[in-house]
């Protein structure tokens, strides 16, 4: 199961289990990025319309998968949002909707595809895609950085509950990854600038690039990974975030797409 499979980080995970021969049903709100893979795979992907902050919508997706599957083996919870403005001027609807979304929305992932792996003879593994800002601040992205936090710990603390169960559960934090929700920031010569200068491998990382690390994490390669971060950031963590103080939350450029 893939949330957020539509397009970005998510598809790029759908295409590479499709590519390893596995069946895989995806939750997004929209299912149309994932038409052509369909065409390509018939039978071996399925489209589920839904919101991860839906605990019904959830539940759904996670029926969905062992209905039409057998079982669920392996969860990828990747959909999120982004709503960008500075703590004095947000409004406070945004910022819930953000933990909504990437927060509350792994959350409730966690419970229902913990609770449909449990019973399997070899458990099972969980991937959720935080941020590199779980470790580093954001001007403009107060909510996003405290839900993208919460993942990580959130994450740690499945880790230790679901052990019992064989199931392995692991975060990747990205860092500036070349999607559609940062389409707005790499379009923009400054904006991307800023970002590049303190990558040291001075570029956006494809979506793929987040999609292998992902899949190594449910592999029998990482049998023995639980409960841990893997930041995957072209070394962004290790020089800080740019200041965007200079930059308007009105800017185009910094407006991040949902």
């Amino acid at each position: 199961m893939v949330t957020g499979g539509g397009s970005g980080i998510g598809k790029a995970i759908v295409t590479h289990l499709l590519e390893e021969g596995a069946n895989v049903v995806s939750m997004d709100l929209n299912n149309n990025g994932l038409k052509d893979l369909c065409e390509q795979y018939p039978g071996k992907l399925v489209g589920v319309e839904g919101s991860v902050a839906e605990e019904k919508d959830v539940e759904k997706a996670v029926k969905c998968a062992v209905d039409t599957f057998g079982q669920l083996n392996f969860g990828f919870n990747v959909a999120g949002i982004v709503k960008t403005e500075l703590i004095i001027n947000q409004d406070v609807e945004d910022w819930k909707k953000t933990l909504d979304v990437d927060l509350i929305g792994v959350f409730l992932c966690l419970k229902h595809q913990a609770r449909a792996m449990r019973n399997n003879k070899d458990g099972g593994a969980i991937v959720n895609i935080a941020s590199l800002n779980a470790h580093v601040p954001m001007i403009y992205g107060s909510a996003y950085v405290a839900a993208k936090a919460g993942v990580e710990m959130l994450t740690k603390n499945a880790a230790l509950e679901m052990a019992h169960y064989g199931i392995r559960v692991n975060s990747i934090l990205p860092g500036l990854i070349a999607t559609p929700i940062n389409t707005n920031v790499l379009n923009d010569e400054v904006t991307y600038g800023k970002f590049k200068e303190r990558i040291p491998l001075n570029r956006a990382a494809k979506p793929d690039e987040i999609a292998e690390p992902a899949l190594f994490l449910v592999s029998e390669h990482a049998s023995y990974v639980n409960g841990t971060s893997l930041v995957v950031d072209g070394g962004w963590e290790i020089t800080g975030y740019p200041n965007l103080a200079d930059l308007s939350s009105e800017d185009s450029a910094f407006n991040f797409a949902d």
